[in-house]
């Protein structure tokens, strides 16, 4: 038997709304003020390409900036799995983002980080099969970093009221 009593319900929108709790998209929230109004660092690279591509996606292209983004992207690529002749079978590929975000009127930082994750590849197979995995590990990892990067921002940034 439950004792689930739907009356307890009604009780968490208030709990949240007395702990400073406010949805992300809500008129006034994080979300909505940065819609549209940040204009991402221009990419150098394919990686960077595809960063950027994922940030304007869920950020929306800046139509009228108000906040710049900038970004410093590093990968490096470690061996996971070597059999017994030593040979490599698998990759991971590693990535860190460090990010600012800064207010274009004032130059004040609204938000600041570091974000970090990977990826993994198969190098088994063909030359051709090893160069595709790690090219969409690459893809799938920059796609991580662009979602870590703006959770954090929608998180964390401080914006004027």
């Amino acid at each position: 038997m439950s004792s689930f009593d739907r009356r307890s319900l009604l009780i968490l929108p208030l709990a949240l709304a007395a702990c400073g709790f406010t949805p992300i998209y809500a008129p006034g929230g994080t979300g909505s003020a940065l819609r549209a109004r940040v204009e991402v660092q221009s990419p150098e690279s394919p990686d960077e390409y595809v960063l950027v591509r994922t940030l304007e996606d869920r950020l929306g292209r800046a139509t009228l900036p108000a906040y710049q983004l900038s970004y410093k992207l590093s990968t490096t690529t470690e061996e996971q799995a070597i059999t017994a002749t030593n040979e490599t079978t698998r990759y991971s590929l590693v990535g860190q983002a460090d990010y600012t975000l800064t207010a274009l009127e004032t130059g004040t930082i609204v938000a600041s980080g570091q974000v970090k994750n990977f990826t993994g590849y198969s190098g088994t197979g063909t030359t051709v099969e090893s160069l595709a995995g790690e090219s969409d590990a690459s893809e799938r990892l920059m796609v991580i970093l662009a979602d870590q990067i703006v959770t954090r921002i929608y998180a964390t940034a401080d914006l004027p009221e």
